[in-house]
Order: structure tokens, then C-alpha cells, then sequence
């Protein structure tokens, strides 16, 4: 932005609108990310899938749904998504035509209290700065008592947080905010909860209030 530094906000959908064509690629180790070094990642990913696919059915809002692609397992007579990007949000609509599907930020979910039975979300919260966390948390609470959050592991290290320079395939770089937790580290942040999985890829946490 010219004139003016550009928020981490506005960073972080500049950015997810640019990765929106490759998201679904990544994930699914195809195209260009073929070959691509990551031991266990296949396994892991489709014991996430198989976690995802048993939550309870339900009233479900999936915070930050990208591409639709971790969207498309919940199940329940209601499954809604918000995301701030327009991009990722196209290509989650042509996936899920059926779901209600809408454009928002995580800090101000435009729905009122109760709405839902569960808030999930996907490798969001670990790109939330730390001084939005309890304002992101408090909405997530306020339209559902239920909230699951499935994020990045470890890696093999300890948990961290950073900003990362990433590369785009259309030649643009990205300046983005990033943790990597463990179980107990999300727990705690969460004010408690139950572990549903720990492992180097993914760390998935249920929270009740």
C-alpha cells in the first residue's frame, strides 16, 4: 500500500488471495509440491481427515474454510464458512455450492450469539497476532460453546512462533505470521480442553465453555 504500511491483516489476505489457486495443491502434496519432503505427512493428514469426519454433527461454523477443502468433512443439518478472502471463497463455493458460505473475519463473525453448536477452524488461529487472540477467541465462544482448533504441529521441535517470508508460484513473497504448537500449549491457551490429536503435523484441540 502505497503511502502507508499495510496491516498484518491486510498482509494475510493479500496473501491467501494470491495462494488461493495453489492452497489446495499444498495440502495435497500435487503440481509443484510433488516430491516435496514430508515424512509422515500423508498418514498424518488422513488420520485429520478421519477426526474431522467423526465430529459429532451439528450447527458447525468453520472459521477461515480456505478452498472448502478440510470444510467439506463436517457434517450437520447446518455447516457454514466465513473467510476475508474473496479468492479462497470463490473456489469454496464452486466445491460447495450447498453450504452457507459468507465473507468475514474471525474478530467479527457476523452471526449472533448461540448461533451455532461448534466453531471450527483450520491453520487460522496460529496466524492470529497475540494481542487479537482473546478477541478471536471470545467470538468464536459467543456464537458457540464448542470450539475446535486444529493446527500446526511441531515439526519435531519445540513450539514456536515466527515470521515467515513465503513464496508464491506467480513470483510474489509474503511476509506471514506463524506458530507451531503441542498439545499442551494449545490447551493451556485455550483456557483447557481435550486433546483429539498430537502429532508432528497437526495438533487438534476441543474447547468447552
Amino acid at each position: 500500500m502505497q503511502g502507508r504500511m499495510a496491516r498484518p491483516q491486510d498482509e494475510m489476505r493479500a496473501y491467501y488471495d494470491q495462494r488461493a489457486p495453489e492452497f489446495d495443491l499444498w495440502w495435497e502434496t500435487t503440481g509443484p509440491y510433488e516430491g516435496r519432503e514430508r515424512p509422515g505427512w500423508g498418514e498424518e493428514l488422513e488420520q485429520l481427515q478421519h477426526l474431522v469426519a467423526s465430529l459429532r454433527p451439528g450447527r458447525v461454523l468453520d472459521v477461515g474454510c480456505g478452498t472448502g477443502l478440510v470444510t467439506r468433512l463436517l457434517r450437520g443439518p447446518l455447516v457454514a464458512g466465513v473467510d476475508p478472502s474473496l479468492a479462497m471463497l470463490a473456489r469454496a463455493r464452486a466445491r460447495l455450492p450447498r453450504f452457507l458460505l459468507a465473507r468475514a473475519e474471525g474478530l467479527a463473525l457476523p452471526f449472533g450469539a448461540g448461533a451455532f453448536d461448534r466453531v471450527f477452524t483450520s491453520h487460522v488461529y496460529g496466524h492470529v497476532l497475540p494481542a487479537e487472540r482473546e478477541g478471536f477467541l471470545a467470538e468464536a465462544f459467543r456464537v458457540a460453546r464448542e470450539l475446535v482448533v486444529v493446527d500446526a504441529g511441531p515439526r519435531g521441535g519445540p513450539p514456536r512462533e515466527e515470521w515467515q517470508e513465503r513464496h508464491l508460484r506467480d513470483g510474489s513473497r509474503h511476509r506471514v505470521y506463524k506458530r507451531f504448537f503441542n498439545a499442551a500449549t494449545l490447551v493451556a491457551e485455550l483456557g483447557g480442553g481435550r486433546v483429539l490429536h498430537e502429532g508432528t503435523w497437526f495438533v487438534a484441540v476441543l474447547a468447552v465453555r
